[in-house]
C-alpha cells in the first residue's frame, strides 16, 4: 500500500457537520430504546438532591450518553466526548458534555446504584425479548460468578486499597477496586451480565455473593429459565451461605471447595479403581484396547460440606487428578487434586467438563478491560461504580445487537464489534427530506451491518 503523490500538497480541516466516525450507534441505540432503556432510568432512577445545582436532572439522557459513549469505546470521562463530534447533533437529541457526565455521575450515592442495578436487569430481560441472546435458556441456564481487581494509582480514589491478584499465575498485591460479577449464559449462547458490584480492593472475592447469585437467579428466571439453572463459582464461592442460596432459589450449584483436613482425608480414601480418564482435548485413545489414555482422572463421593456451620449441605464431591508435570515416573506418579461441589444430575466425568466451563466468565472480564473499564475513572467511589454498572449495560447490548447480525458477531469480542458493526463512518443526507446514511463501499462487514439495521428499523430500504 503506497501513499498517493497527490497528498504532498494536501490540506486537512474538521468542518464536516454531517459525518459521522460511529454510525452504528444509530441502530445500536435505537435498539437500546426499543428495549426501554430511558423508561427504565426513567422510573427506577431518581436523584432527589443534588450537591450542584441542576447536576442531577434528566439522568435518562445523561446515562443513555455514557452508554452510547462506551459503546463508541470510551474508556474515561474524557473520551466521552467522542458523542458530540461531527453530525452526532443531527442523528441524536441531548447529548451531553463530558465535564456535565462527570459531574452528573458524582451525584451518586449507594442508593442509587442500587436503582441502576435494577434497571441493568430489566434491560436486560428486555433485551432478551427483542433480540436474540442467550438461545436455549429454556432448556438451561448458566449462573457464574467472580470478581476481578481493577488497579488504580494515586490517592484520591475511594475505595481503593491493596487485594491479591494473579499476574503470571503469581498472587501479588495490588492497589485497586473489586468488581463482584454474575453472567448469564447458554450452551449455544455467550454469557451477559446478570449484575454488577463494586467492591473495595481489599475485599474478600467472596464478600456479598450470596446476595448477588439470588438475584442472578431471579434475573435468569425472568430472561426465561424455564428449565434448570446451574451456578458455578471457584474456591472463593464455595460456602454455605452461596450453596444455600442455590438451593432456596431451587437451583444447582457446582463450587470449588477449599482443601482443608476433612476434604483431603476425604480425598485420600477414595480408591484407585473409582478413578476414569476424562476426554479432554489432550486426551487419546489407545489403538490396541480402545481405551482413553488421558493424564486427568475423576471420581465423586458422597460429601457433607460445611459441616461445622448451622447449614450443612450433603452433595456429590466431584475430584478431578492430573499428572503433576513435575514428577514424570510412570510406575509412581503425582497427582494433583482439584475438588469440587454439586448437586447437578450429570454423569461425573460431564459434570466436571461443565464445571470447568466457568471459566467462560473471564471473557466478559476481557471485554470489559479491553473496554470502559479500563480505567475507574472517578476519585468517587459510587461514581465508580455507576460507571460499572453503565460498562455491564452497554456489553449487554452490544451482545444483543451482535445477536441480531445474523452471522458469527453473535458471540464476537466487544472490541471486534466496535470495530466492525460500531465505529463505522457514514455521512448524513436528507434526500426528500428522508434521513439516508451514506457508508463506505466495500465494507468488510456490510451485510452483518446492515442485518443489524433492518431488524431495529423494519421499515427502512437499503
Amino acid at each position: 500500500m503506497k501513499l498517493s503523490h497527490l497528498w504532498s500538497l494536501a490540506e486537512a480541516t474538521f468542518d464536516d457537520t454531517r459525518l459521522v466516525s460511529s454510525a452504528g450507534l444509530v441502530p445500536v441505540m435505537a435498539l437500546a430504546e426499543r428495549a426501554g432503556l430511558s423508561k427504565l432510568i426513567e422510573d427506577k432512577v431518581e436523584i432527589t438532591t443534588s450537591k450542584v445545582a441542576s447536576a442531577g436532572v434528566n439522568p435518562a439522557g445523561k446515562l443513555t450518553s455514557i452508554i452510547a459513549g462506551m459503546a463508541a469505546g470510551a474508556d474515561s470521562i474524557d473520551d466521552l466526548q467522542v458523542i458530540r463530534s461531527g453530525g452526532m447533533a443531527r442523528f441524536f437529541g441531548g447529548v451531553y458534555a463530558p465535564a456535565t457526565l462527570g459531574q452528573f455521575l458524582r451525584e451518586f450515592t449507594h442508593g442509587h446504584t442500587g436503582q441502576l442495578a435494577s434497571v441493568l436487569r430489566a434491560h436486560l430481560v428486555s433485551l432478551v425479548e427483542h433480540s436474540e441472546l442467550l438461545p436455549g435458556i429454556q432448556a438451561r441456564a448458566l449462573v457464574d460468578i467472580d470478581s476481578l481487581l481493577r488497579p488504580v494509582y494515586g490517592h484520591a480514589k475511594q475505595g481503593a486499597s491493596y487485594g491479591h491478584t494473579k499476574i503470571a499465575g503469581r498472587q501479588v498485591l495490588r492497589k485497586g477496586l473489586s468488581p463482584l460479577a454474575t453472567t448469564i449464559s447458554t450452551t449455544g449462547g455467550a454469557p451477559v451480565l446478570a449484575g454488577v458490584r463494586l467492591r473495595a480492593g481489599k475485599a474478600g472475592s467472596g464478600k456479598g455473593a450470596a446476595s448477588m447469585v439470588r438475584e442472578a437467579i431471579t434475573t435468569a428466571r425472568a430472561v426465561g429459565a424455564s428449565g434448570k439453572i446451574l451456578v458455578r463459582g471457584d474456591a472463593a464461592y464455595g460456602s454455605a451461605a452461596v450453596a444455600n442460596a442455590c438451593l432456596a432459589a431451587d437451583a444447582q450449584f457446582s463450587l470449588v471447595l477449599t482443601k482443608n483436613p476433612a476434604l483431603t482425608r476425604e480425598i485420600a480414601a477414595i480408591p484407585d479403581d473409582a478413578w476414569t480418564p476424562v476426554h479432554y482435548p489432550g486426551a487419546v485413545t489407545d489403538p490396541d484396547t480402545g481405551a482413553l489414555i488421558s493424564d486427568a482422572e475423576v471420581a465423586e463421593v458422597a460429601f457433607t460440606a460445611f459441616a461445622s456451620t448451622k447449614t450443612p449441605v450433603t452433595a456429590r464431591l466431584i475430584v478431578r487428578r492430573v499428572r503433576d508435570a513435575n514428577h514424570q515416573d510412570p510406575l509412581f506418579p503425582v497427582w494433583r487434586h482439584h475438588p469440587f461441589f454439586t448437586n447437578s444430575d450429570e454423569a461425573t466425568a460431564v459434570a466436571d467438563i461443565t464445571h470447568r466451563q466457568h471459566a467462560i466468565v473471564e471473557t466478559i472480564f476481557a471485554d470489559l478491560i479491553d473496554g470502559p473499564l479500563a480505567h475507574m475513572p472517578s476519585g468517587s467511589f459510587p461514581a465508580n461504580a455507576a460507571w460499572a454498572i453503565c460498562a455491564a449495560i452497554t456489553h449487554n447490548l452490544l451482545r444483543a445487537a451482535g445477536s441480531l447480525t445474523g452471522s458469527t458477531h453473535a458471540v464476537a469480542r466487544g472490541a471486534t464489534l466496535r470495530r466492525q458493526i460500531i465505529n463505522v463512518p457514514a455521512r448524513l443526507a436528507r434526500p426528500q427530506r428522508k434521513a439516508r446514511l451514506h457508508l463506505p463501499q466495500h465494507w468488510p462487514w456490510a451485510s452483518a451491518w446492515m442485518t443489524l439495521f433492518t431488524h431495529v428499523f423494519p421499515s427502512a430500504t437499503t
